[in-house]
């Protein structure tokens, strides 16, 4: 526990939710979800570079393979979901490659492409300091999270009718389109009794 509170007091304290009204709500929201991912990528450097031997963009790449089947992903798309530049992502990923970690091959009926899949080894790796990552995450979490960051991270997330929406295609924002009521364009039916008076009318 010690240990624990010794790191604490270096990660950065999340920005108050409230703020000082200048910002959106949304705006508010978003920076306290990048205090956050900060927070744990900090509280994590530490522990993958003791436990797995990598650096956090490196750890992360192995976490996208770990997510996809078994014959891997190319290296555009796993640039692409990382949002790095391909060079950038080369070099990381020969590092993995050389500490075993993964494998590169050429992708079948493409010269240029290349394939890069975790190796047996790396999923024992990341199977067996699973629990030691997620305790990591979640204390770091639970230091600069509080009632305010969490309640201005809920507000930034789309509730279920801007969902349904995008899923339509209706921009945000805009009211739902006013259904016709049926009845209202049916002329009602004439009854028994009007009938009669008005054929004693056209007397």
């Amino acid at each position: 526990m010690a240990e624990t509170e010794e790191h604490s007091t270096d990660l950065p304290q999340c920005p108050s939710a409230r703020g000082t009204g200048l910002l959106p709500q949304e705006l508010r929201g978003w920076m306290v979800m990048l205090a956050a991912v900060g927070a744990v990528e900090q509280r994590l450097r530490s522990v993958l570079k003791e436990r797995l031997d990598v650096s956090h963009d490196e750890f992360l790449v192995l976490c996208l393979l770990a997510e996809q089947p078994e014959e891997g992903l190319r290296m555009t798309r796993v640039a692409e979901l990382l949002g790095r530049p391909k060079t950038r992502l080369t070099y990381q990923v020969a590092c993995l490659q050389h500490a075993g970690l993964v494998t590169r091959r050429p992708v079948c009926g493409d010269k240029r492409g290349v394939e890069v899949a975790l190796t047996d080894k790396a999923r024992l790796l990341l199977h067996e300091t699973s629990d030691t990552l997620t305790e990591t995450v979640a204390e770091a979490l639970a230091h600069v999270i509080g009632p305010e960051q969490r309640e201005a991270m809920q507000g930034l997330l789309p509730g279920p009718d801007a969902a349904a929406r995008t899923a339509a295609g209706t921009p945000a924002g805009t009211a739902p389109e006013a259904v016709p009521d049926a009845a209202a364009d049916e002329t009602p039916e004439a009854l028994p009794g009007d009938a009669v008076r008005a054929a004693r009318a056209s007397d």
